[in-house]
């Protein structure tokens, strides 16, 4: 599988560098006393999920990915796509359970759908659960 064959969702960069301008900020805080230094560790850890944390669509299926783990998903394991009240991508599984699609909105299902080789017609479009 090729790069190419493959899609990639991910957040806005913009949270990376809010991260990162707040990793700057709190290093004055930080260096004042060592029991301050933990206070480094939020932002950079905002830094490496928006970095990180997305979801990877490709024919052999979704792959998602947060903060700390991935999970992979075959497209023979989901039977749909919702969106909920916040306008982002659900996937519904086969064995009844859901699974949020990090940086995946509702408008960008039909590219989602592409990146299977399926076409998605007209009345599979998400729902609001």
């Amino acid at each position: 599988m090729g790069s190419a064959d493959r899609i990639q969702f991910r957040h806005n960069g913009a949270i990376a560098v809010a991260g990162i301008i707040a990793v700057v900020g709190a290093i004055p805080l930080a260096s004042t006393a060592w029991y301050y230094a933990p206070v480094l560790l939020v932002p950079l850890a905002v830094v490496v999920w928006a970095w990180r944390a997305g979801t990877d669509a490709s024919p052999a299926g979704l792959r998602v990915r947060a903060l700390l783990g991935q999970r992979r998903v075959r497209w023979e394991d989901v039977a749909g796509f919702v969106s909920n009240q916040q306008g982002r991508a659900v996937a519904r599984l086969h064995d009844g359970r859901t699974l949020p699609l990090p940086a995946v909105r509702a408008a960008d299902l039909p590219r989602l759908v592409a990146a299977s080789g399926q076409e998605l017609s007209h009345g599979q479009y998400p729902s609001t659960t």
